[in-house]
């Protein structure tokens, strides 16, 4: 089947109909209907069967379309990175962090930088670590920022600081709390889980099981902060990153670091074949310097 053939059946199949499937098209009913035709000839089989005055896809048709529904996925990728590569510019910076690095060292770095480069724009997305890369392969951003992202052929990973896990609870949940917490504590506790959150909820489960320590999980999620959200509502406490614990604590929330300590890379992720513009080399080096500043804070805030 040509381009033009697979677009056609695509069209009638998802519609329903041809004079649909023409006006999506931006032509006429006729054209579709001799593309159609001939296709069906070519193949050697109905594609369409007319029942009650309305089309009705054959057995085929079924088949087919799930084969021709990944080439469409497909396109519509290239024409994203066509698109993409057309937009993209040095003076337009095109990121994506992991979302708890949106809720304050991402906004603190871009507002520092306008600062001082007020004609540069941004564009920004909150992504889990999968998604992340799917974006750098679409050309949907230049650079991300994530927690412990698996090297990859294609990929150039920078590593900009280390950050520590962080139980997060609320006020009176431990009793007289150290300096940090003993992870033999959580053995049995009420806990809000990060399973399958990636590269954090994987190195959590790790030590957990090297220590012997089982929790209760009573939910599991897949987002920092909606983890810190059900403690915040008294579901249990929760292992996080120290950005969102730092962004969720207050006078009702406290979070301690695990002992032994939890620790985990921050790194800036991008396509081999397409290394950071001048513009963003300079906010990487924002960036790293809004991380140090946030666990500076984190640490302050510790000792106070």
């Amino acid at each position: 089947m040509r381009l033009r053939q697979i677009e056609v059946f695509h069209a009638v199949y998802t519609t329903g109909s041809i004079s649909a499937a023409a006006r999506s098209l931006h032509v006429s009913q006729p054209s579709v209907s001799k593309v159609l035709h001939h296709t069906q000839y070519q193949l050697g089989f109905e594609l369409f069967a007319l029942v009650r005055g309305r089309l009705v896809a054959t057995d085929e048709a079924h088949a087919l379309f799930v084969e021709i529904k990944e080439i469409f996925e497909r396109i519509g990728s290239l024409q994203k990175t066509v698109a993409n590569l057309r937009n993209s510019g040095g003076g337009h910076v095109r990121l994506a962090v992991v979302p708890s690095l949106g809720l304050h060292v991402a906004p603190r770095a871009i507002a520092l930088f306008r600062r001082a480069h007020p004609q540069v724009t941004f564009e920004v997305q909150t992504l889990h670590h999968d998604d992340l890369f799917q974006a750098l392969y679409e050309r949907e951003c230049d650079i991300a920022f994530a927690y412990n992202p698996p090297h990859h052929p294609r990929m150039q990973q920078r590593i900009l600081d280390e950050g520590l896990l962080m139980l997060l609870f609320q006020n009176g949940d431990l009793p007289a709390p150290g300096p940090s917490v003993p992870i033999g504590q959580l053995d049995g506790r009420d806990m809000v889980g990060l399973a399958s959150s990636g590269p954090i909820g994987d190195l959590l489960a790790g030590e957990l099981e090297h220590h012997g320590v089982n929790i209760h999980e009573v939910v599991s999620n897949q987002t920092y902060y909606l983890a810190a959200a059900l403690t915040r509502c008294g579901v249990g406490m929760t292992v996080v990153d120290e950005f969102t614990a730092r962004a969720s604590a207050d006078e009702r929330m406290g979070f301690l670091p695990l002992e032994p300590p939890i620790r985990f890379r921050i790194e800036c992720v991008y396509l081999e074949d397409r290394p950071p513009s001048r513009t963003a080399e300079r906010f990487i080096e924002i960036f790293q310097a809004t991380l140090a500043e946030a666990k500076g804070q984190s640490v302050a805030r510790l000792e106070s």
